[in-house]
């Protein structure tokens, strides 16, 4: 695991409402080179299966035209009122594990850093709103609380576009209530922040997105049904506010809690 060496760093919260820091996940690398621009619209669809008995799957369906993303993520099964933060990632091997795939977590759960061979690192963050680099890959308020529907247009970099539209693009979302309790929690810790519920971090479902021939994919601006953190949702999930500090390259990046409350 040597490679998959964390460097923590702390980040100011800048928004209003309090949110729960989930630990940061890969990111990917920046582009360099431009491709050639690609005419015409590329559709994909995806199937998000459960990880780690989740209990969460969904369905991806999204248009690629040129360096504009549009994509809608129905999600099931997630734990309400608690914000689930989703990224589109590309590299590894651009899969998805098993549900039955035994990672480092307590009782052999499935934790971020056991899937990146997998998945790969961030290429979008999937937020609600503003930024959807991969430094919003933690902008917990901006992504969507429990299940719904999410749908959003977003720029996408020359090399993401050309991974996705050779069907290497990889959608995971996460958060996972083992326990059953209806928030974050647990006596078990997170690897890549021990003062977080390994709860908080797990991945819940993952779905590759694969080129399809249908029509009729999303299109548009941003449109979403994801809420904001609500009070109910501060008292489930524990008050930290923070966001997601900047990285660069192939490296991990985690998140520390400003806030004095704890799960």
């Amino acid at each position: 695991m040597a490679s998959r060496t964390l460097a923590l760093s702390a980040a100011a919260s800048m928004v209003a409402l309090p949110a729960i820091a989930l630990p940061a996940i890969a990111l990917a690398p920046a582009a360099h080179a431009s491709a050639p621009a690609h005419s015409g619209t590329t559709h994909l669809w995806a199937k998000l299966n459960q990880l780690n008995d989740s209990g969460a799957t969904g369905t991806v369906t999204a248009s690629l035209t040129g360096d504009q993303l549009s994509i809608k993520i129905v999600s099931h099964g997630l734990l309400a009122g608690a914000p689930h933060a989703q990224h589109l990632h590309i590299g590894g091997s651009s899969t998805c594990p098993s549900n039955d795939t035994k990672g480092t977590g307590v009782d052999g759960h499935l934790r971020v850093a056991d899937a990146m061979e997998d998945y790969g690192m961030i290429a979008v963050s999937l937020t609600t709103s503003g930024d959807t680099s991969p430094k919003s890959g933690l902008a917990v308020t901006r992504f969507p609380v429990g299940s719904t529907t999410y749908s959003r247009t977003i720029t996408v970099s020359d090399a993401t576009a050309a991974s996705i539209r050779a069907g290497k693009g990889v959608v995971v979302q996460h958060g996972v209530d083992y326990n059953g309790d209806g928030k974050y929690s647990g006596s078990s810790k997170s690897e890549l922040d021990p003062s977080l519920p390994e709860e908080a971090t797990d991945p819940a479902n993952c779905g590759r997105l694969e080129v399809s021939q249908m029509s009729g994919m999303p299109t548009g601006g941003v449109q979403t049904g994801a809420g904001t953190v609500d009070d109910a949702s501060v008292v489930a999930l524990g008050a930290a506010g923070t966001s997601l500090a900047a990285a660069v390259g192939f490296g991990l990046v985690a998140l520390r809690r400003r806030a004095t409350n704890h799960i």
